[in-house]
């Protein structure tokens, strides 16, 4: 039996904050219905990568998940999600502040009609604050968040990390914010709002960036890609290509120094501990592209490996598709769609004894692909008033 096995999770998101946070939900054994505007549905459905008509960003995130077609904008449309929420666990959106409350279906509202249900909402500045009815996307959250101000190299433009961080890191804490309220309520009985805001979430990860600021007095720039207080933690340039090197601590880089025949950089003063290391690290720079450029960077990591020192390539996307520790732990599954054919996407990266692994996942859902299961099996109508429902434009 999966964790979430028994958990019901009415999913109103759309694009990537919330619809990514139910894939994990989904990944854990928990079933999605996804509620998507009939005919268009889910914004992401026309978003590329296409392949024969298909949506690989949204098949990608939407796959194993159930599809329901509802209009909330229509009387009966809301009389049916408030029915749907007497029979779920929880219900996440990721609508602008005040969205679900004009609908008449906010969070106050629909706890009057069921206690126990947990109202997850994923938003760019929260519900709460005076910037929370204002619109955002990801590059507003890494850039007001502080991410994009200590990425890049420096004396370059504000560089956006290169994948949704904003979006993702929502999602993540939504669903840690889920998993503590379903914990929460089997000793209560009562359920409650969950309130994420991509800011929030980006000023939490800014790891030492704030303490710095405090000890440094001047808010920290971009390094490129190395560590701001580990020395060496960072790329560097074989005879052929990039590769990465983290001594950790100080025992680690005398072992490095032995390693690549520089026992004369761990005597060296300025580089004896870590501290002296990062202070001088331009002069260290030089003295280890010295040796590192004589050899391949496949040299170097079989060189450096060996030695216990954590060190490895950078990897492409090709690269990370046919490597055999990540094809070892399943983190690349295969999805057979009815449009795209079989596509390869990224598996669960929690493991879990209770969880079994499976080298596929079912496909993502056509929009109001389970209607008839839903409404009919949830709520008990009738095939002839689903039939209504779809002609009043319903669903």
């Amino acid at each position: 039996m999966n964790p979430l096995e028994n958990i019901k999770i009415l999913d109103l998101s759309r694009v990537l904050a919330g619809p990514y946070c139910t894939m994990i939900l989904s990944d854990l054994g928990a079933e999605v219905i996804k509620v998507e505007i009939p005919e268009t549905g889910d914004d992401s459905r026309s978003f590329g990568p296409f392949k024969n008509g298909q949506s690989l960003y949204f098949l990608s995130i939407n796959r194993e998940k159930k599809s329901i077609s509802l209009n909330l904008k229509t009387k009966r449309g809301k009389e049916i999600l408030k029915e749907l929420i007497t029979k779920v666990d929880v219900v996440i959106e990721n609508y602008r502040p005040g969205t679900m409350e004009k609908l008449g279906l906010g969070y106050d509202e629909l706890k009057s009609v069921n206690p126990q249900i947990i109202y997850a909402a994923s938003s760019g500045y929260g519900h709460t604050g005076p910037d929370s009815s204002k619109a955002s996307y990801d590059i507003l959250a890494q850039a007001m968040g502080g991410v994009m101000s200590i990425t890049g190299w420096p004396d370059s433009p504000p560089t956006r990390v290169g994948m949704s961080l904003g979006d993702i890191t929502a999602s993540l804490y939504t669903a840690i914010g889920i998993l503590a309220a379903l914990h929460e309520r089997t000793t209560t009985g009562f359920g409650q709002k969950v309130d994420i805001a991509m800011l929030d979430c980006q000023v939490s990860i800014l790891e030492n960036a704030i303490t710095r600021y405090q000890v440094e007095d001047k808010s920290p720039e971009p390094l490129g890609n190395r560590h701001p207080t580990i020395t060496p933690f960072q790329a560097y340039r074989a005879s052929d290509d990039y590769f990465v090197i983290a001594a950790g601590n100080d025992a680690l880089w005398v072992k490095l120094c032995e390693v690549i025949d520089r026992p004369d950089l761990a005597t060296n003063h300025n580089f004896s501990t870590n501290k002296n290391r990062t202070h001088h690290i331009k002069e260290l720079n030089e003295e280890l592209d010295k040796t590192i450029r004589t050899r391949t960077a496949g040299e170097w990591i079989q060189i450096i490996d060996k030695a216990g020192i954590p060190c490895g390539p950078i990897n492409t996307i090709d690269k990370i598709m046919a490597d055999k520790q990540i094809l070892s732990r399943n983190m690349i599954v295969e999805v057979d769609d009815a449009k795209a054919g079989k596509i390869k996407i990224a598996g669960n990266p929690i493991k879990m004894s209770s969880i079994a692994e499976k080298p596929y996942r079912r496909p993502a859902p056509e929009i109001g692909e389970n209607n008839l299961e839903i409404y009919s099996g949830l709520l008990g109508l009738s095939s002839e008033e689903i039939d209504q429902l779809k002609v009043n434009g319903v669903i």
